[in-house]
């Protein structure tokens, strides 16, 4: 399965560096800890956006003229944060929900792009992404909380309201209308690496060449750090035992990894991830990690969750069959877990020797 024609970032992505306690962890070389005063090296600005923390790293030799490059990155996410959160109530985002359930509404364009592709995917996958599962996320507390397990009747009370079928979108009029006024979108699970793609497309147009964008474990890297060929990424352990279980080797690329540990309610003996089954409304179990690699972070991102509510063996199908992602799946075992590797990452990635005895790699 080949995804469909739509507009693509035609300058190169980059790569997102993950803080420990999120998806991954970038590992920088140890050219970067030594080095003289006037060699390029690696400079890191910090914000918070989009609910989470972004970091923006521009390999330079002169810290203050990269500064300005830096801001417009965070400027960019942050525009993206005002039109597409679901925590505020003055985004677009929210706006829609308020006024769609009754009127037809124009959308604007950013924000019209990622519906359009969204319910793309979503009719692609068979409604393993679905942008209106927000009535579940917050029935679960995991917009808005307190986080608690509802019971099967507050979930068979809700599944109604959810489905793509319930939005009436004109791409090309950029308009949108909901066919019940309960209906509620979450554009959660794909702005993060819209947001990342569109704040690469910033650096491109200045023509940044050495540099990695991450937010929240939704990467885009730019060329290689000093002293290497490529970016090294941490793949986190998604039982938190080690920092990371894997390195993938990344240059000009993006990644995002999803996972049931991100997120989650403990209770009644047992963990329920924030990862929903929108046909279902209870969290998904089968995999309890998925990493996309792809050229852009929108698509990286658009891909992680769907592949996760479609389980192990029909998430290497799409993987497979989709040309524009890479994936890398992990399964839970009793004591051993699978790591499920497409071919075209064999060179680039690498259990890491700590975690040989926990995790076992299977190549499709």
């Amino acid at each position: 399965m080949t995804a469909p024609d739509r507009p693509r970032r035609r300058a190169p992505a980059i790569v997102r560096r993950l803080v420990p306690l999120l998806c991954a962890t970038l590992l920088l070389p140890a050219a970067v800890v030594s080095r003289g005063a006037d060699a390029p090296h690696p400079v890191a600005w910090a914000m918070r956006t989009m609910g989470t923390y972004a970091n923006v790293t521009i390999v330079t030799a002169d810290s203050a003229a990269a500064a300005p490059l830096a801001a417009i990155a965070q400027r960019t996410l942050m525009r993206v944060d005002s039109l597409m959160s679901n925590w505020t109530t003055t985004s677009e985002v929210a706006r829609l929900n308020r006024e769609a359930g009754t009127t037809t509404v124009h959308v604007e364009p950013e924000v019209a792009r990622v519906i359009d592709w969204s319910l793309e995917v979503g009719r692609l996958t068979h409604g393993a992404f679905d942008i209106t599962v927000e009535p579940l996320v917050r029935l679960w507390g995991f917009i808005g909380g307190p986080r608690r397990v509802p019971s099967a009747a507050e979930i068979d009370a809700v599944l109604p309201r959810v489905g793509i079928r319930h939005v009436r979108f004109d791409p090309k009029a950029r308009t949108i209308r909901f066919d019940r006024r309960d209906v509620r979108i979450d554009l959660g699970g794909i702005a993060k690496g819209y947001g990342v793609e569109a704040a690469a497309d910033s650096f491109a147009a200045h023509g940044v060449r050495d540099a990695l964008i991450d937010l929240s474990g939704n990467m885009h890297a730019f060329g290689h750090p000093p002293g290497a060929p490529y970016w090294r990424i941490g793949i986190r352990d998604p039982h938190d035992k080690l920092a990371y279980f894997a390195r993938l080797g990344l240059t000009n690329q993006s990644i995002s990894t999803s996972g049931q540990y991100e997120q989650f309610i403990a209770a009644d003996g047992r963990t329920y991830g924030h990862i929903l089954d929108p046909k279902t409304g209870w969290p998904v179990d089968s995999l309890i990690s998925v990493t996309i690699v792809a050229n852009s972070a929108f698509d990286t991102d658009t891909w992680d969750t769907p592949l996760f509510v479609l389980g192990p063996v029909r998430a290497r199908g799409y993987a497979k069959a989709n040309d524009a992602i890479a994936a890398i799946l992990v399964s839970p075992g009793t004591g051993v877990d699978t790591v499920w590797v497409e071919e075209s990452l064999r060179d680039r990635f690498e259990l890491v020797p700590e975690a040989q005895s926990r995790f076992v790699v299977r190549w499709y």
